[in-house]
């Protein structure tokens, strides 16, 4: 029995016949048939196209090796998708970029919000006229302010009510370098008149020491006599507390300070041995505080606030604060919670402010004290300081017109 179908034999495997129901004995051959380009007939031998590469077994649109495709980058390989590497690097740089702008804001209106402006600057009577460059007048006071008994006993000081000036700077910023001038609290000065906040009488100009006028009636008054007597006018204002600085020094972890000789001083209760500490905020305090140890007395104590404070500001505006937000946040917090400024500081004038006093630190700019004559006593026996009036003049007149300072302070 033949188990090959009908029309096939053993003898004719891979012959010439294709089956009983074929017309012919071969099938017809392959018809060239044309391709229209343009409205123009093309052979299709007379092409070297697409048509060539597939009649040569190559994938339409190819012309990689193993059947890839390539169509400008789109595809690599046997028909992958290429990463689209660019696409991904411009996705990912904008997105950072959208979410830094939005933390900057963020922080921006975050700190804003928090800045105490609590001192109106044009309540300040009779003000000289403004001059060249950028005047901030910076206060520390002995404000007791949030602090409890047991935050007064720990940075010893003491229980008394009300505030007074514990250091007095003016800080000039300009396109001839910084400057900043310690003014000794203890200066003997004339209290411009001015009207009491409590009584509503005119009260006439008396001499007095510095320090009294902010004791009389805070910040304005304080502002007035500074320009009163130095003819500088203060374009903004800013006071920190006793509580505010040890807790702002805490929150950034310590200022490093280093000491010639061993400093000592049982009413402010500084006791640190030669060599370099790193001070928390009650060390700190009890460092700027320091008044009867120190050398040169309240001249000497004014130069290691004004360091303390430049070095304060440099840590402040270090990489491992600025780049480290569980620190920088809690810094900024710290001191904006504290900071008391004028009505018209920006954030901007508080970070040229800081970053002034950041560039004292490494020598960018001049610190001094404000030139005295001697030690004066006045009507009723108080131990004063006179200042220098000839170069006080000069020094003034530098800083008016942002020129180079040459006087000497002490």
């Amino acid at each position: 029995m033949n188990d090959w179908p009908d029309g096939w034999n053993n003898d004719r495997r891979g012959g010439d016949r294709y089956g009983r129901g074929v017309g012919s004995p071969r099938p017809e051959g392959a018809r060239v048939m044309p391709t229209v380009q343009g409205g123009t007939t093309v052979p299709a031998q007379s092409r070297g196209g697409y048509d060539a590469a597939y009649g040569q077994g190559q994938v339409y649109g190819g012309g990689g090796p193993g059947g890839g495709s390539y169509d400008g980058g789109s595809y690599y390989g046997g028909g992958r998708p290429r990463p689209g590497w660019g696409r991904r690097i411009k996705t990912g740089v904008i997105t950072l970029v959208v979410v830094l702008l939005v933390v900057t804001i963020g922080t921006y209106f975050w700190a804003d919000s928090k800045m105490r402006r609590e001192v109106d600057l044009s309540k300040v009577e009779d003000r000289p006229e403004g001059g060249k460059g950028t005047n901030y007048l910076i206060v520390g006071s002995d404000s007791r302010e949030g602090l409890t008994k047991e935050d007064q006993r720990r940075l010893r000081t003491g229980s008394t009510g009300g505030k007074r000036t514990d250091s007095i700077m003016i800080l000039h910023v300009g396109a001839n370098g910084n400057t900043m001038v310690s003014l000794p609290r203890d200066s003997w000065v004339t209290i411009p008149e001015f009207t009491g906040s409590t009584s509503g009488k005119r009260i006439p100009e008396q001499a007095e020491k510095l320090n009294s006028s902010f004791s009389f009636e805070g910040a304005e008054l304080l502002v007035r006599t500074v320009e009163y007597n130095t003819g500088l006018k203060i374009d903004h204002y800013a006071e920190i507390g006793f509580g505010g600085f040890a807790n702002l020094v805490d929150k950034l972890g310590g200022v490093e300070m280093c000491f010639d000789k061993p400093v000592k001083d049982k009413n402010s209760g500084a006791d640190f041995a030669q060599g370099c500490h790193q001070l928390d905020g009650a060390e700190s305090l009890a460092f700027v505080r320091n008044r009867y140890n120190a050398e040169g007395g309240d001249l000497g104590r004014t130069k290691n606030q004004q360091k303390f404070l430049s070095t304060l500001a440099n840590e402040s505006a270090a990489p491992s604060t600025v780049l480290n937000p569980f620190k920088l946040y809690p810094t900024m917090g710290a001191g904006l919670d504290s900071l008391i400024v004028d009505e018209e500081m920006s954030l901007w004038d508080l970070a040229s402010m800081f970053w002034a006093m950041k560039g004292l630190s490494g020598g960018d700019g001049t610190q001094m004290n404000m030139p005295v004559a001697g030690p004066f006593t006045g009507p009723k026996g108080q131990s004063a300081l006179k200042w220098d009036m000839p170069r006080v003049k000069q020094l003034m007149q530098e800083l008016k017109n942002d020129e180079k300072v040459t006087v000497k302070g002490d």
